[in-house]
C-alpha cells in the first residue's frame, strides 16, 4: 500500500514556508491506518520491548494501537502539569524556545526496554528529549518508530546509536 497518498502537504502551515505532513487522511482510512500500525509493529515484532512510549498528542495516535497490537504497556510523556501522579521530567531547547516532557515515575522500570513512538520526525528534538527522558529514568530505548521522516531536516543525527524506523521518507 502506498502510504504517501494518505499523507496531504498543507503549505504555509504553521506559519509560512512551512509544508505540513498532514496525516489526517491516513487516520480517515481504516485500511491505510491499519496497514500502517501493523508495518510499524511488525518491525519491531521481534525484538524485546518492556513497553512502548509516546510523547503528546500525535504520538499517542500511532503508539496506542501499537501497543495493543504488541501486548505492551503504554507510556505517556507529557507536558508538565498534565500527569497526576510524581513524574520524571527533562526539559530541552527547540528551534523557537524551550519545552519540557514528564513521564509518572512507575512508568519505566530500570532496565525496561523502551520503544518510541511518533508520527513524524522532523528536527529530532523531541524525539531526543524522550530517549533522554527514558534514559535518565533507568530505561533502555530500543528503538524509535516513525510514520513520516523528514529526511531533508536530518532529525536523524540527534539520535545517534538508537535505531530509527520510518515507513514514509521525505
Amino acid at each position: 500500500m502506498n502510504l504517501s497518498a494518505f499523507i496531504r502537504d498543507i503549505p504555509d502551515f504553521p506559519k509560512p514556508g512551512i509544508l505540513f505532513k498532514d496525516v489526517t487522511p491516513l487516520l480517515a482510512s481504516p485500511e491505510a491506518f491499519g496497514f500502517a500500525i501493523a508495518r510499524l509493529s511488525g518491525s519491531f515484532a521481534t525484538r524485546q520491548i518492556d513497553a512502548i512510549a509516546a510523547a503528546e498528542a500525535r504520538g499517542f495516535l500511532f503508539a496506542a494501537p501499537m501497543a495493543i497490537e504488541l501486548h505492551k504497556p503504554l507510556v505517556p510523556l507529557r507536558k508538565p502539569g498534565k500527569l497526576p501522579y510524581q513524574t520524571h521530567s527533562f526539559k530541552y531547547d527547540l528551534e523557537y524556545g524551550s519545552a519540557e516532557l514528564h513521564m509518572h515515575i512507575d512508568g519505566v522500570g530500570l532496565g525496561a526496554q523502551v520503544l518510541l513512538v511518533d508520527d513524524v520526525l522532523a528536527t529530532g528534538g523531541t524525539m531526543a528529549a524522550a530517549c533522554k527522558l527514558i534514559e535518565s529514568a533507568g530505561g533502555i530505548v530500543v528503538g524509535c518508530a516513525v510514520l513520516i521522516e523528514l529526511s531533508f531536516l536530518n532529525g536523524r543525527a540527534h539520535l545517534a546509536g538508537h535505531d530509527v524506523f520510518s515507513l514514509i521518507t521525505y
